[in-house]
């Protein structure tokens, strides 16, 4: 089983669009298992003040729930996201450009989405 670090963006469309794949991404990409870093649950926690992403928000805090957090620290979240992910393996789930670009740049998958389908973009 592969460890996903999932960043806020990504987590924000898998807790609130229909993800068309959703029941078939064991077979598309393999067992994988979403990790939340705990600065991104931090993230969400303070998007929940915001009027504009509060729905979203605390949608995406009510489906992550039950996924295991892990500690992850940084200023930068997306550093802290690569240099754990450098360390300890898995690969990173996101929507940022720049993120993915650092992540391949190490060698590391991505998964992202595309046309509301969750894709593995090695």
């Amino acid at each position: 089983m592969v460890d996903v670090i999932c960043d806020t963006s990504f987590l924000i469309h898998l807790a609130t669009k229909k993800i068309k794949n959703i029941d078939n991404l064991e077979t598309e990409i393999g067992q994988i298992n979403f990790v939340i870093p705990d600065t991104v649950k931090n993230e969400l926690e303070k998007l929940c003040t915001n009027e504009n992403k509060k729905l979203e928000a605390k949608a995406t805090l009510n489906f992550i729930k039950n996924l295991r957090t892990i500690p992850i620290s940084g200023n930068y979240a997306d550093d802290a996201l690569v240099s754990y992910v450098k360390e300890h393996g898995g690969m990173i789930a996101t929507m940022d450009k720049e993120l993915k670009n650092k992540a391949k740049s190490l060698g590391s998958s991505i998964i992202t989405f595309s046309s509301d389908r969750i894709i593995l973009d090695s």
